[in-house]
């Protein structure tokens, strides 16, 4: 059967299955979970797996869950079609849990959705007969960033290596047996008609907890005796804004922190501050040079008043680089849905992805999908293109992996061939561990 046959008998199948992938994409709505607590989620897709006679193994990174589906031509190469379990925390969204504050106002209930949409439809017509190739479906936990203090618990009772899900997913060999990897996101609408974002690069970052060390007096009485955290604290700020000129504009440079702690009396000068941010940038060498430059003037508001500075990079997200090849075969397949207009490349993200980590160790592509209004983990979110995220979304991905793996895996055995990883697992994790090593 040729590829034109098999995904219109795929699209069938989708449509045939729309009732049963909305109920999945409530159910999950309904019960949103924090990243690596996605219990509930998890055992869902499992059951649904179940229901599709589909193996797969479970606890990935606690509570990853990973499907395989063979080829019937040959397993020559293999498609990961991802989908993300974890909710974020936005109390104020109507539908946020009352204990948790976890809410599906990023759109990872619809990941899921067309995750299982797929695997519905590959199954019911039996469409991996005619491939070349197997399909991984994986539904991974974590990768909103949240809850740090927490994970840093699972850190160091050593049930994690890292606290961001795809970080710890390629740590543990999760993607050892995969070659390829691809996933959708829901987007917000611009405009009545849904626009198709195939995916550009985004930034990476990485986490740092700061911590001022000063001395207490009487604020009052003897502050000569003190020496004042939270102005070192300051001047750290400070000394980050007077090198913000040399963070070049094609790097994409951030930095914002918050004081997480600034005193704990009034009358006392702060002997203790603490400071969390992020650093991000758009390539790698670029975020390992900017986090150390911004380390140094931190360091030196510290020095300015003979206070101390102790610094803990956390790993986070590398920068999203998708592959060219496969996001063309991507984009041939959206227009099919959502016409030649309504599909494109949108400019660089300056937010961050765990997905951009898998992009450094294998081909990706990461669509933006718009079906959604409000704002993107705001208490507006809301679900309002029902047939763009239910089934062209859907349609689409179906067709790309076929047209990955139909003619003998050509597409995919090409794409594969002119892709040069930047990293492996071992020196993934290497690197990670010598970014934020002391």
């Amino acid at each position: 059967m040729d590829k034109a046959a098999l995904k219109a008998k795929v699209r069938e199948a989708i449509r045939a299955r729309r009732a049963d992938i909305e109920r999945l994409a409530e159910a999950i709505f309904d019960e949103p979970e924090l990243g690596f607590k996605e219990v509930k989620t998890s055992a869902k897709v499992k059951t649904e797996f179940d229901k599709l006679g589909i193996t797969y193994t479970d606890g990935w990174a606690i509570t990853g869950v990973k499907a395989r589906m063979k080829g019937g031509k040959g397993s020559k190469k293999t498609v990961a079609l991802l989908g993300e379990l974890d909710a974020i925390i936005c109390k104020s969204h109507p539908a946020s849990d009352a204990e948790t504050g976890a809410a599906h106002c990023c759109g990872h209930n619809i990941q899921i959705a067309n995750l299982l949409g797929v695997a519905m439809a590959f199954k019911d017509t039996g469409v991996m007969e005619e491939l070349a190739g197997d399909v991984v479906f994986f539904a991974v936990p974590a990768e909103e960033y949240v809850e740090l203090t927490w994970r840093n618990t699972l850190r160091k009772a050593g049930k994690l290596h890292f606290i961001g899900g795809k970080a710890e997913l390629i740590y543990e060999g999760a993607f050892d047996d995969v070659d390829l990897a691809m996933m959708m996101h829901a987007n917000v609408k611009h405009t009545e008609q849904a626009f198709y974002d195939a995916g550009g690069s985004s930034n990476g970052f990485v986490g740092k907890n700061v911590r001022y060390v000063g001395r207490a007096a009487h604020a009052a009485g003897h502050p000569d005796a003190g020496i004042n955290a939270l102005n070192a604290a300051c001047l750290g700020i400070m000394g980050v804004n007077a090198i913000r000129e040399r963070f070049r504009e094609a790097d994409y440079v951030r930095f914002h922190p918050i004081i997480a702690s600034g005193g704990d009396l009034v009358n006392v000068i702060p002997d203790n501050v603490t400071m969390e941010s992020y650093v991000r940038a758009a390539n790698v060498e670029a975020l390992k040079r900017y986090s150390e430059d911004i380390n140094a003037a931190l360091t030196a508001g510290a020095s300015a008043i003979g206070a101390k500075c102790e610094i803990d990079d956390i790993p986070g997200y590398l920068p999203l680089q998708p592959d060219q090849a496969l996001r063309d075969i991507l984009v041939a397949n959206a227009k099919t849905y959502f016409g030649e207009e309504g599909v494109g490349v949108g400019p660089h993200n300056t937010a961050s992805t765990d997905m951009g980590d898998i992009s450094h160790l294998m081909p990706t592509v990461h669509p933006w999908v718009e079906c959604v209004t409000g704002v993107l983990h705001g208490a507006d979110f809301k679900l309002v293109d029902r047939d763009t995220a239910f089934e062209k979304s859907i349609c689409t991905l179906a067709d790309t992996i076929i047209d990955l793996l139909a003619d003998d895996a050509q597409a995919a055995e090409s794409i594969c061939a002119n892709f040069k990883p930047v990293f492996d697992r071992e020196s993934y994790t290497a690197f990670w561990d010598g970014f934020v090593a002391k």
